[in-house]
């Protein structure tokens, strides 16, 4: 489908890529991996022809189409969620509007004989044909699928995009994207701006796409899912591995432990080379033979190996003197901006040593709550205390609002040290991958990553006994997320985290706030357990949203044809024979749910099974075919719900 063909790419002469070749074919699912700078994204702008100066070829085969998700947005103000989703349809639009014009030509024109007319009605049928192929008249139920998968509710459809946050607009982007249904579609970072509901969702669509994927993630879980094929990005080139995330992680490691065999192979070969050029440098007889082997040693490409261990990094976060046994306690807890109630009667109590997920859609409060406990937002409704000796470390989710423009990095973290923690200062920076001329960068010219990768590095300078975690992965790569990961779970205070990353949950948190429609539910349970209950949960919604949506035209309907001729009798024999399907409906529920059950808990016990050893290409099979029975399962629970509905 499109073929990449000794690829580069060059700044001042250093090479970000050097003579890359892969090919895509229409049925691949590619996670596109590596560390932070890498290239990545550029790959991906190359690709797409937004990059256009480099070197070698990008060869698409035929007239394919490629998709690409944008970070910046371009939208007509005044154009509602429905209008600006329906733009997604371009083309069809034009035939569309065409078959208007024509069909308005057809009833004002009566040269019926002519061939211009001959000509209309031509264009009609081949217009018609056209939509037809493309399921036109289909549309919208493609559109309100898309719209509530990512969150989005049957009122939002018709409010102006002016109304939404960048990230809500991002969503809509997102969905004309999948909508367009291109053969190729580049995805970067597409999970960004979702909550865990909609990102679940949008792992499911692309595990069903027709046409090929390249995507950048630093979602482990759902790269895993999406992706049968892997390419790593590292040292000037891309690594092409046939398998999915999990399968890579054990191959690149077989793959390391050979380049570092080979690279003590080299690095010996390389000693004996400079230790004979010194030696036979200063004889006359000899130097041109020096000569030869300073020539020699310069053409030899060094093997590079990654250190990707994150256990050697031994970064804590130093516990402060331990505080009472309760942390924070509120009753009927609320706040409000202007008219817009964020949440309300909100009553709590965190304890000593609890872990806590605050979980939930964007916009519900999460991070008003966390501002709350930090003590950044002082204007609420309600009560809430602070507990004894309770010293708070708050990670902002905005890095940009808490750190000081024009101090370097190292300044910014020798600022946040105590007298016992600064000679680590440049250790720690060194972890968090400031290195050398690094730290002293202005801060207001870090990115987005790098800006967090500080955030968290000072954080380790101050002793805490709880911590506030505001997305602390945005813009991480996985192993840097790996490390804070680790970091975390050593930790003995109190942890409260707000993150849509399943697999950073996973082991972090016992206890979840939910927040939904203005108020807060504690879920007692970790991530999974969470997330299996909120799966069905999600499924209902959508259920009622689109119920929501049609309520009217449907009531309209069932009074339209109970004025008409339909006596009672027929009505309550109607009554009784849906009640029996109600019934049979049920049962086959009942054993749905208890083969869900059954294959959930074969899949705990292979993850379970997979951080205690490394599993075999048998037992990964078995695992994947588990996660696809559940999938089906899930599917006809979903069609059961339906019609019990």
């Amino acid at each position: 489908m499109l073929s990449v063909q000794g690829l580069g790419l060059h700044h001042s002469g250093n090479y970000l890529f050097q003579n890359v070749n892969f090919t895509i074919k229409k049925d691949d699912k590619i996670g596109l991996v590596g560390k932070n700078g890498a290239g990545k994204s550029t790959l991906l702008k190359m690709l797409s022809g937004e990059i256009t100066f480099y070197e070698g070829n990008v060869v698409p085969e035929g007239n394919i189409t490629i998709g690409f998700l944008k970070q910046d947005l371009d939208f007509v103000k005044g154009r509602t969620v429905w209008n600006e989703t329906m733009q997604a349809f371009e083309q069809i639009n034009a035939w569309k509007d065409e078959l208007e014009e024509i069909n308005h030509q057809l009833t004002v024109r009566t040269d019926y004989e002519s061939d211009a007319y001959t000509d209309l009605i031509n264009r009609m049928t081949d217009l018609n044909d056209l939509l037809m192929h493309h399921d036109a008249y289909n549309l919208e139920g493609d559109i309100e699928k898309v719209l509530f998968g990512l969150g989005f509710k049957a009122d939002d459809f018709q409010k102006i995009t002016d109304e939404f946050s960048g990230g809500w607009r991002m969503r809509i982007e997102l969905a004309k994207l999948l909508l367009q249904k291109n053969d190729l579609m580049l995805l970067d970072e597409p999970t960004n701006h979702l909550d865990m509901e909609s990102i679940i969702w949008l792992e499911n669509f692309l595990k069903d796409y027709p046409g090929g994927i390249l995507l950048v993630s630093h979602d482990k879980q759902f790269m895993t899912a999406v992706c049968n094929r892997t390419f790593d990005v590292n040292n000037r080139k891309v690594d092409d591995y046939k398998a999915n995330y999990s399968k890579y992680l054990i191959m690149r490691e077989d793959r390391r432990e050979k380049l570092i065999q080979a690279k003590k192979n080299q690095d010996a070969e390389i000693k004996q080379m400079e230790d004979n050029i010194n030696k036979f440098r200063a004889s006359a007889t000899k130097a041109s033979f020096a000569q030869s082997l300073i020539k020699k040693l310069d053409k030899i490409e060094r093997i590079e190996v990654d250190n990707d261990d994150v256990s050697k990094f031994n970064i804590r976060f130093v516990q402060s003197v331990v505080p009472g046994k309760v942390i924070f306690e509120a009753e009927k807890l609320g706040k409000a901006y202007g008219k817009k109630q964020i949440f309300d009667d909100v009553d709590f109590i965190v304890q000593r040593g609890d872990r806590i997920a605050l979980l939930g859609q964007n916009g519900q409060g999460k991070t008003t709550l966390a501002k709350i406990l930090a003590g950044d937002i002082k204007e609420f409704s309600g009560n809430w205390n602070l507990g004894h000796n309770v010293n708070i470390g708050y990670f902002a989710q905005n890095q940009e609002e808490v750190l000081t423009p024009n101090k370097t990095v190292q300044e910014e973290a020798e600022d946040a040290a105590t007298e016992e923690t600064r000679p680590r200062v440049r250790d720690l920076l060194g972890s968090f991958l400031f290195q050398g001329e690094a730290v002293n960068k202005k801060t207001k010219v870090l990115s987005g990553g790098e800006r967090n990768r500080l955030a968290l590095c000072k954080l380790l300078l101050r002793p805490f006994n709880v911590l506030i975690m505001d997305e602390p992965t945005n813009h991480l790569d996985i192993q840097s997320k790996e490390i804070i990961k680790l970091a975390l779970q050593r930790f003995e205070g109190t942890l409260i985290v707000i993150s849509h990353d399943r697999e950073f949950l996973q082991g972090l948190s016992d206890k979840i706030y939910e927040f939904r429609d203005g108020k807060m539910k504690e879920f007692l349970g970790d991530i999974n357990e969470y997330l299996d209950f909120r799966q069905k949960e999600s499924i209902r919604e959508i259920s009622a949203e689109k119920a929501k949506l049609h309520g009217e035209e449907a009531k309209v309907e069932v009074k339209a044809k109970k004025v008409e001729d339909k006596p009672t009798t027929v009505n309550q024999q109607s009554t009784t024979i849906v009640s029996k399907e109600q019934k049979s409906i049920q049962n086959k529920l009942k054993k749905v749910e208890e083969k869900i059950s059954e294959l959930e808990t074969a899949i705990e016990n292979f993850e379970v099974s997979f951080t205690k050893d490394n599993p075999s290409e048998e037992t990964l099979e078995k695992y994947n075919k588990t996660k696809e029975e559940l999938d089906l399962a899930l599917q006809e629970w979903e069609h059961l719900g339906t019609q019990l509905d």
